[in-house]
Protein backbone atom coordinates (compact mmCIF):
# COMPACT_ATOMS: atom_id res chain seq x y z
CA UNK A 1 0.00 0.00 0.00
CA UNK A 2 0.90 3.45 -0.86
CA UNK A 3 -0.66 6.32 1.14
CA UNK A 4 -1.06 9.53 2.50
CA UNK A 5 -2.84 10.35 5.96
CA UNK A 6 -3.34 13.82 7.71
CA UNK A 7 -6.16 13.17 10.24
CA UNK A 8 -6.74 9.26 9.52
CA UNK A 9 -5.78 7.16 12.56
CA UNK A 10 -5.46 3.32 12.59
CA UNK A 11 -6.73 2.03 15.44
CA UNK A 12 -4.96 -0.43 18.01
CA UNK A 13 -4.43 -3.75 15.70
CA UNK A 14 -2.17 -6.59 14.46
CA UNK A 15 -1.65 -8.14 11.13
CA UNK A 16 -0.51 -12.35 10.76
CA UNK A 17 2.13 -11.67 8.43
CA UNK A 18 5.55 -9.21 8.82
CA UNK A 19 5.12 -5.82 7.70
CA UNK A 20 7.90 -3.40 6.10
CA UNK A 21 6.92 -0.26 5.26
CA UNK A 22 9.51 3.54 4.67
CA UNK A 23 8.36 6.44 5.58
CA UNK A 24 8.50 8.75 2.58
CA UNK A 25 8.03 12.52 4.45
CA UNK A 26 5.87 13.60 7.30
CA UNK A 27 6.05 11.64 11.12
CA UNK A 28 4.25 8.67 11.35
CA UNK A 29 3.42 8.01 15.29
CA UNK A 30 2.64 4.70 16.82
CA UNK A 31 2.63 2.89 20.13
CA UNK A 32 4.06 -0.28 19.90
CA UNK A 33 5.73 -3.14 22.67
CA UNK A 34 4.63 -0.71 25.24
CA UNK A 35 6.41 2.32 23.47
CA UNK A 36 5.78 5.72 21.70
CA UNK A 37 7.51 5.63 18.48
CA UNK A 38 8.13 7.91 15.39
CA UNK A 39 9.33 7.66 11.99
CA UNK A 40 10.43 10.47 9.40
CA UNK A 41 11.46 10.52 6.16
CA UNK A 42 13.35 7.45 4.89
CA UNK A 43 12.91 5.45 8.25
CA UNK A 44 11.89 2.03 8.20
CA UNK A 45 9.01 0.35 10.28
CA UNK A 46 9.05 -3.42 11.17
CA UNK A 47 6.61 -5.01 13.06
CA UNK A 48 6.79 -8.68 13.58
CA UNK A 49 3.47 -11.13 13.37
CA UNK A 50 0.87 -10.31 15.57
CA UNK A 51 2.48 -6.73 16.94
CA UNK A 52 -0.24 -4.93 18.03
CA UNK A 53 0.11 -0.78 17.01
CA UNK A 54 -2.03 1.56 16.14
CA UNK A 55 -1.06 5.48 13.99
CA UNK A 56 -1.45 8.29 13.53
CA UNK A 57 0.16 11.32 12.00
CA UNK A 58 2.99 12.92 14.26
CA UNK A 59 2.19 16.48 12.35
CA UNK A 60 -0.13 18.94 10.64
CA UNK A 61 0.97 17.72 7.14
CA UNK A 62 -0.01 14.32 7.94
CA UNK A 63 2.60 11.82 6.44
CA UNK A 64 3.35 9.39 3.07
CA UNK A 65 4.39 6.21 3.34
CA UNK A 66 4.89 2.55 1.28
CA UNK A 67 3.95 -1.05 3.52
CA UNK A 68 4.07 -4.36 2.26
CA UNK A 69 3.28 -7.32 4.14
CA UNK A 70 5.01 -10.56 4.28
CA UNK A 71 3.96 -14.18 5.16
CA UNK A 72 5.63 -15.71 7.52
CA UNK A 73 6.15 -18.67 5.64
CA UNK A 74 7.69 -17.01 2.54
CA UNK A 75 10.43 -15.29 5.12
CA UNK A 76 11.03 -18.89 6.10
CA UNK A 77 11.43 -19.86 2.69
CA UNK A 78 13.90 -17.37 1.54
CA UNK A 79 15.56 -17.57 4.81
CA UNK A 80 16.11 -21.32 4.82
CA UNK A 81 17.27 -21.97 1.38
CA UNK A 82 19.42 -18.76 2.26
CA UNK A 83 21.40 -20.74 5.19
CA UNK A 84 20.55 -24.14 3.51
CA UNK A 85 18.13 -25.09 5.75
CA UNK A 86 19.16 -24.44 8.96
CA UNK A 87 17.10 -20.81 9.20
CA UNK A 88 14.39 -19.91 11.83
CA UNK A 89 12.19 -16.95 11.92
CA UNK A 90 13.75 -13.49 12.95
CA UNK A 91 12.07 -11.38 15.48
CA UNK A 92 13.16 -7.55 15.13
CA UNK A 93 13.59 -5.47 18.18
CA UNK A 94 12.94 -2.41 17.55
CA UNK A 95 9.97 -1.39 15.30
CA UNK A 96 11.71 1.59 13.73
CA UNK A 97 14.98 1.56 12.00
CA UNK A 98 16.80 4.33 10.62
CA UNK A 99 19.22 2.43 7.85
CA UNK A 100 19.11 3.99 4.08
CA UNK A 101 19.95 0.81 2.43
CA UNK A 102 17.45 -1.12 3.79
CA UNK A 103 14.84 1.24 2.80
CA UNK A 104 16.39 0.85 -0.65
CA UNK A 105 16.27 -2.76 -0.81
CA UNK A 106 12.42 -2.13 0.39
CA UNK A 107 11.53 0.72 -2.28
CA UNK A 108 13.23 -2.02 -4.62
CA UNK A 109 10.37 -4.40 -3.98
CA UNK A 110 7.34 -1.45 -3.72
CA UNK A 111 8.65 -0.94 -7.27
CA UNK A 112 8.94 -4.55 -9.15
CA UNK A 113 5.25 -5.07 -6.87
CA UNK A 114 3.39 -1.94 -8.24
CA UNK A 115 4.81 -1.26 -11.46
CA UNK A 116 5.57 -3.89 -14.80
CA UNK A 117 7.98 -6.31 -13.31
CA UNK A 118 7.97 -9.56 -14.49
CA UNK A 119 7.31 -12.61 -12.16
CA UNK A 120 11.10 -13.35 -12.06
CA UNK A 121 11.61 -9.71 -11.16
CA UNK A 122 8.88 -9.51 -7.95
CA UNK A 123 10.55 -13.14 -6.65
CA UNK A 124 14.28 -11.10 -6.67
CA UNK A 125 13.10 -7.83 -5.00
CA UNK A 126 11.45 -10.36 -2.37
CA UNK A 127 14.59 -12.23 -1.91
CA UNK A 128 16.74 -8.91 -1.52
CA UNK A 129 14.36 -7.29 0.45
CA UNK A 130 13.39 -9.63 3.48
CA UNK A 131 17.71 -10.67 3.18
CA UNK A 132 18.20 -6.97 3.89
CA UNK A 133 15.47 -6.66 6.37
CA UNK A 134 16.66 -9.96 8.47
CA UNK A 135 20.15 -9.08 8.54
CA UNK A 136 20.26 -5.41 9.05
CA UNK A 137 17.24 -5.16 11.49
CA UNK A 138 16.60 -8.20 13.37
CA UNK A 139 18.02 -9.22 16.77
CA UNK A 140 19.50 -12.98 15.07
CA UNK A 141 20.85 -12.97 12.03
CA UNK A 142 20.45 -16.34 9.98
CA UNK A 143 23.57 -18.07 9.39
CA UNK A 144 23.80 -17.31 5.59
CA UNK A 145 25.73 -20.11 3.51
CA UNK A 146 28.27 -19.13 1.78
CA UNK A 147 28.14 -18.69 -2.38
CA UNK A 148 30.24 -21.41 -3.70
CA UNK A 149 27.99 -24.10 -5.31
CA UNK A 150 29.25 -26.81 -7.15
CA UNK A 151 25.99 -27.43 -8.82
CA UNK A 152 26.30 -23.82 -9.72
CA UNK A 153 27.18 -24.17 -13.44
CA UNK A 154 24.57 -26.81 -14.12
CA UNK A 155 21.62 -24.86 -12.66
CA UNK A 156 22.97 -21.67 -14.89
CA UNK A 157 22.96 -23.16 -17.85
CA UNK A 158 19.32 -24.52 -17.69
CA UNK A 159 17.86 -21.55 -16.61
CA UNK A 160 19.83 -20.00 -19.46
CA UNK A 161 18.08 -22.38 -21.90
CA UNK A 162 14.42 -21.61 -20.56
CA UNK A 163 15.27 -18.37 -20.84
CA UNK A 164 16.72 -18.00 -24.29
CA UNK A 165 13.69 -20.60 -25.89
CA UNK A 166 10.91 -18.64 -23.39
CA UNK A 167 12.23 -15.36 -22.99
CA UNK A 168 8.84 -13.89 -23.98
CA UNK A 169 6.79 -15.57 -21.99
CA UNK A 170 6.62 -14.34 -18.30
CA UNK A 171 8.35 -17.45 -16.79
CA UNK A 172 7.86 -17.41 -13.50
CA UNK A 173 10.81 -18.29 -10.70
CA UNK A 174 8.74 -21.57 -9.25
CA UNK A 175 9.28 -22.74 -13.02
CA UNK A 176 12.78 -21.67 -13.73
CA UNK A 177 13.07 -23.56 -10.12
CA UNK A 178 11.38 -26.60 -11.06
CA UNK A 179 13.50 -26.84 -14.12
CA UNK A 180 16.48 -27.09 -12.52
CA UNK A 181 15.53 -28.78 -9.54
CA UNK A 182 16.44 -26.46 -6.65
CA UNK A 183 14.42 -24.05 -5.07
CA UNK A 184 13.98 -20.58 -6.52
CA UNK A 185 16.33 -18.55 -4.46
CA UNK A 186 19.41 -21.38 -5.17
CA UNK A 187 18.62 -20.66 -8.40
CA UNK A 188 18.73 -17.32 -8.16
CA UNK A 189 22.13 -17.21 -6.32
CA UNK A 190 23.64 -19.90 -8.87
CA UNK A 191 22.69 -17.61 -11.76
CA UNK A 192 24.12 -14.56 -10.49
CA UNK A 193 27.27 -16.10 -9.55
CA UNK A 194 27.82 -17.69 -13.14
CA UNK A 195 26.36 -14.96 -15.28
CA UNK A 196 26.87 -12.33 -13.57
CA UNK A 197 23.46 -11.18 -13.85
CA UNK A 198 19.96 -11.88 -12.18
CA UNK A 199 17.73 -13.80 -14.29
CA UNK A 200 15.08 -11.41 -14.50
CA UNK A 201 18.12 -9.16 -16.56
CA UNK A 202 19.36 -11.85 -18.27
CA UNK A 203 15.03 -12.42 -19.53
CA UNK A 204 15.15 -8.23 -20.39
CA UNK A 205 18.03 -8.28 -21.84
CA UNK A 206 17.41 -11.10 -24.24
CA UNK A 207 13.40 -9.42 -24.72
CA UNK A 208 15.74 -5.95 -25.62
CA UNK A 209 18.00 -7.78 -28.35
CA UNK A 210 14.96 -9.26 -29.90
CA UNK A 211 13.33 -6.17 -30.20
CA UNK A 212 16.19 -4.41 -31.77
CA UNK A 213 16.16 -7.23 -34.17
CA UNK A 214 12.57 -7.14 -35.03
CA UNK A 215 12.61 -2.95 -35.36
CA UNK A 216 15.38 -3.74 -37.86
CA UNK A 217 13.46 -5.91 -39.90
CA UNK A 218 10.54 -3.40 -40.15
CA UNK A 219 8.27 -4.26 -37.49
CA UNK A 220 6.67 -1.59 -35.84
CA UNK A 221 7.41 -0.34 -32.08
CA UNK A 222 4.03 -1.18 -31.05
CA UNK A 223 4.34 -5.02 -32.58
CA UNK A 224 8.56 -5.29 -31.82
CA UNK A 225 6.99 -4.83 -28.19
CA UNK A 226 4.54 -7.44 -27.96
CA UNK A 227 6.35 -10.30 -29.84
CA UNK A 228 9.49 -9.33 -27.52
CA UNK A 229 7.67 -9.82 -24.42
CA UNK A 230 7.43 -5.79 -23.34
CA UNK A 231 3.82 -5.03 -21.62
CA UNK A 232 3.68 -1.83 -24.06
CA UNK A 233 5.61 0.58 -26.26
CA UNK A 234 6.12 3.11 -23.63
CA UNK A 235 7.98 0.04 -21.61
CA UNK A 236 10.23 -1.15 -24.33
CA UNK A 237 11.15 2.45 -24.89
CA UNK A 238 11.83 3.06 -21.05
CA UNK A 239 14.58 -0.02 -21.57
CA UNK A 240 15.78 0.93 -24.56
CA UNK A 241 17.35 3.75 -23.24
CA UNK A 242 18.55 2.80 -20.62
CA UNK A 243 20.51 -0.19 -22.19
CA UNK A 244 21.75 1.78 -25.53
CA UNK A 245 21.15 5.26 -24.68
CA UNK A 246 18.67 5.97 -27.67
CA UNK A 247 15.02 5.54 -28.24
CA UNK A 248 13.93 2.76 -30.05
CA UNK A 249 12.44 5.45 -33.11
CA UNK A 250 15.92 6.69 -32.77
CA UNK A 251 17.15 3.43 -33.46
CA UNK A 252 15.22 2.76 -36.53
CA UNK A 253 15.43 6.46 -37.98
CA UNK A 254 19.36 5.31 -37.84
CA UNK A 255 18.29 1.93 -40.34
CA UNK A 256 18.75 -0.47 -37.48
Amino acid sequence: MHAHFERHAYHRHSHDAYSFGVTESGVQAFNCRGGAHASVSGMVLAFNPEDPHDGHAGGELGFTYRIVHIGPELVREVLADAAEGRAGLPLFADPVVRDPALAAALRGLYTALSREGSGLAVDEALRGAVMSTVCRGATERPAVAGISDPDAGRVAARVEAVLRERFPEDVGAGELASAAGRSRFAVYRAFRMVRGMAPSDYQRQLRLRRSRELIAAGASLAEASALAGFADQSHLTRWFGRYYGITPGEFRAAGG
